[in-house]
């Protein structure tokens, strides 16, 4: 097993990346941050669509809540989920 985050990537390339990311501020840090975040919610939200076709967005979102911040938690910010969505 390699000890570089990024098997696909030649470590000249990596030694680069990496040197950006310790140079880059901070506000451009959080963007990429924020960036990843909301693809990660867009990818998570297609997979829910597949799983789940005939459910609309709100109970997609909602399902996304519940895989997000736990069901428990979910429950508590967004209230019990109904009939349709406890499947």
């Amino acid at each position: 097993m390699s000890n570089t985050p990024f098997t696909d990537t030649r470590p000249e390339a990596e030694r680069v990346q990496i040197e950006l990311m310790r140079q880059a501020p901070a506000w451009r840090k959080l963007q990429l941050v924020g960036q990843l975040n909301r693809s990660l919610r867009t990818l998570a939200l297609s997979g829910l669509r597949q799983r789940h076709p005939g459910e609309s967005e709100v109970e997609l979102r909602r399902r996304l809540a519940d895989m997000v911040l736990g069901a428990e938690l979910a429950g508590k910010v967004y209230g019990p989920r109904s009939g349709a969505q406890a499947r």
